[in-house]
């Protein structure tokens, strides 16, 4: 018999490896989930013997969704009510806001309000923070002028020079009484436990965001907490693409690549919202019912204002739609003369995706910033699956040289602008939990179509006819990791 079974042992592993597929299979079909998602899960368990169980295993269940972030949500909506209520956060709707940004623009604000109910502010003054360089300085010295409280959600927390800066004005602030927080998301940050030691000393209260622990490690990879927030004393706001790592500073000795990104300041009423996500955020995490204060959500009006239009959009597990996926798409279609987007992962859905060839064959003036080089081989192959289709289309798309491009920004038509955290991609859409803010505002969007068209003169565009000459090889690449796009 043990003969037997040492002849005939891989055979029997497939035997069981099949079995188990098959016994998966129709599990998934009957979620009745995205059919492309459905098919590259399917794909996977057919076509990679045991390997495909591991992907399954680690990203394919839902079943923590369904516990955790069923329940998080109605317990979310239920406390932005009565915090709204409580602390008059909604500003009353200006009469003259279709008639001024026109009915496209109005039609994201009021996706949004009725889904979401994410709140539209007016008078706050935001400032573009091109890259590590301008925001880590701008951000330590409003750190040092905190007087009550500082909290911090962030998806990469590194220990570099540059974050120890920071990290140590955080344990300066806790002793001298401020209340800190820090939420970091436990997949991408690294926090050694002398550092972890540092903080709990210091008073800084910090909890990662769904830890990672053998043996429960199933899903976890999926539901991250992908968002970059800061809240200073409740009247000023950090949010966008930079993380906690002396990688997005140019300035620091050692970075071997140039980084490219966009982050926003924010003063006025929209970081109340920034605010509400924290809490919530902290909520979830800790577990602690902290009393939510008026000193949270000051009524402060920043001085020099030129105002500025601001809509708050978070999006994740925990939210009945994917509100930013979904102003991405209508302000993609209601546009007239340009959309221009920058994303370092271009692997969209197929309503984005008809969204940008319809504009594209429509005469809309569509150009899109992708890296030269990813970070990752395979998001690099599916995107580059798309872009044939895309240019085919009349979209533009522009490959940046100089270093890695990570912005996650949108303009269009001289009037909206998108900066945040989500990537153009299925993983920022629908798995992680990202935040965007949203300007309705000529001013920002000239500034932000001027940055877009000044970062062209680091890229080369795609030209179609010499990428449809590229190689079945390098097509064939392509289109094996577009497969598994929706699980990138």
């Amino acid at each position: 018999m043990l003969q037997f079974l040492q002849d005939h042992l891989w055979q029997l592993l497939l035997g069981v490896n099949y079995a188990l597929v098959i016994v998966f299979s129709v599990l998934i079909v009957l979620k009745n989930n995205n059919p492309v998602k459905t098919l590259s899960y399917l794909f996977a368990l057919a076509t990679l013997p045991f390997l495909g169980l591991l992907v399954y295993y680690f990203f394919g269940q839902d079943y923590r969704k369904n516990k955790i972030f069923a329940k998080k949500y109605f317990l979310d909506d239920e406390k932005l009510r009565q915090w709204r209520e409580r602390f008059a956060l909604d500003p009353p709707e200006r009469v003259d806001f279709r008639k001024e940004y026109g009915e496209g623009m109005f039609k994201i604000y009021r996706l949004l309000s009725g889904n979401e109910k994410a709140v539209l502010t007016f008078d706050n003054a935001v400032e573009l923070l091109l890259n590590g360089e301008a925001k880590f300085p701008r951000l330590k010295d409003d750190l040092r002028k905190a007087r009550h409280h500082i909290h911090m959600e962030y998806f990469v927390v590194h220990e570099d020079a540059r974050v120890q800066e920071i990290l140590e004005i955080l344990c300066a602030k806790a002793r001298e009484g401020l209340s800190v927080r820090l939420i970091y998301d436990d997949v991408g940050s690294q926090l050694s436990g002398a550092t972890q030691a540092t903080l709990r000393e210091s008073g800084v209260a910090f909890y990662p965001f769904m830890p990672v622990r053998y043996p429960s490690f199933t899903s976890k990879l999926n539901y991250r907490d992908h968002r970059k927030i800061v809240v200073i004393d409740g009247h000023t706001g950090y949010v966008g693409g930079v993380n906690l790592s002396g990688k997005y500073d140019n300035s620091f000795e050692g970075n071997e690549r140039y980084w490219r990104d966009t982050h926003l300041r924010i003063e006025g009423a929209a970081v109340g919202s920034l605010q509400a996500s924290f809490l919530l955020s902290w909520d979830f995490v800790s577990g602690d019912k902290l009393k939510i204060e008026r000193s949270f959500f000051p009524q402060v009006k920043p001085p020099n204002l030129q105002p500025v239009a601001v809509q708050i959009v978070r999006s994740g597990p925990d939210t009945d739609w994917a509100h930013i996926m979904e102003a991405m798409f209508t302000a993609i279609n209601t546009a007239r003369d340009y959309i221009y987007i920058t994303t370092p992962y271009l692997i969209p859905n197929e309503a984005i995706l008809t969204g940008l060839t319809t504009a594209g064959r429509s005469g809309v003036d569509v150009r899109v910033i992708i890296p030269y080089d990813s970070d990752s081989w395979a998001a690099q192959y599916a995107t580059d699956s798309y872009i044939e289709e895309l240019v085919c289309s009349g979209v533009r798309v522009y490959r940046y040289k100089k270093g890695f491009v990570h912005s996650k920004t949108l303009v269009v038509d001289d009037l909206f602008s998108s900066i945040g955290t989500a990537n153009l991609d299925y993983r920022s859409f629908s798995i992680n939990f990202e935040v965007n803010a949203l300007l309705y505002s000529r001013i920002i969007a000239a500034e932000m179509k001027g940055i877009f068209l000044e970062d062209l003169n680091e890229c080369v565009e795609v030209e179609a006819g010499r990428w449809k000459d590229r190689g079945l090889q390098r097509k064939l690449q392509e289109s094996f990791n577009r497969l598994w796009a929706p699980l990138l």
